[in-house]
């Protein structure tokens, strides 16, 4: 019996290790090391430790940001809602919504983010909750 450490090594050596999806030479889509997404997709286990980590680096990356730490955590996480969303690189575009959060004018940065391309893309139903929670600082009751 191999144990589990050489099995991984020997699948990794012949499978591959690939960070970005691609079409392997059955045409399927893969990923990792040779999970076949197209047949076998991911489990919602798997889903949730990816959005985990997510969050981590999206929270990670806006530390670094005055306007971000002095906001209380409903506030933030509408941030982390939009950085998931875009990137952000294209979050840090909303100028007009930054100046507004920097000068805690929460009801302009509710206002801001409503008045973008953002929110007919996302949808009324994103786009209102967390226009709402920027404007209380709470969230909104579902």
């Amino acid at each position: 019996m191999i144990d589990k450490n050489k099995l991984e090594d020997m699948l990794i050596r012949h499978e591959g290790l690939k960070l970005k999806a691609y079409r392997c030479t059955a045409g399927k889509l893969t990923i990792g090391i040779g999970r076949n997404l197209d047949d076998n997709g991911i489990t919602e286990a798997e889903a949730r430790m990816m959005l985990q980590y997510d969050i981590q680096v999206a929270k990670v990356r806006l530390v670094k940001y005055k306007w971000y730490v002095d906001l209380n955590d409903a506030r933030k996480d509408v941030i982390v809602d939009m950085v998931f969303n875009l990137g952000l690189p294209r979050f840090l575009g909303f100028k007009k919504t930054i100046k507004f959060l920097e000068a805690q004018d929460y009801a302009g940065a509710a206002e801001e983010i409503l008045d973008s391309e953002w929110a007919s893309q996302v949808g009324e139903e994103r786009s209102l909750e967390l226009s709402a929670m920027l404007l209380t600082g709470k969230y909104v009751a579902r």
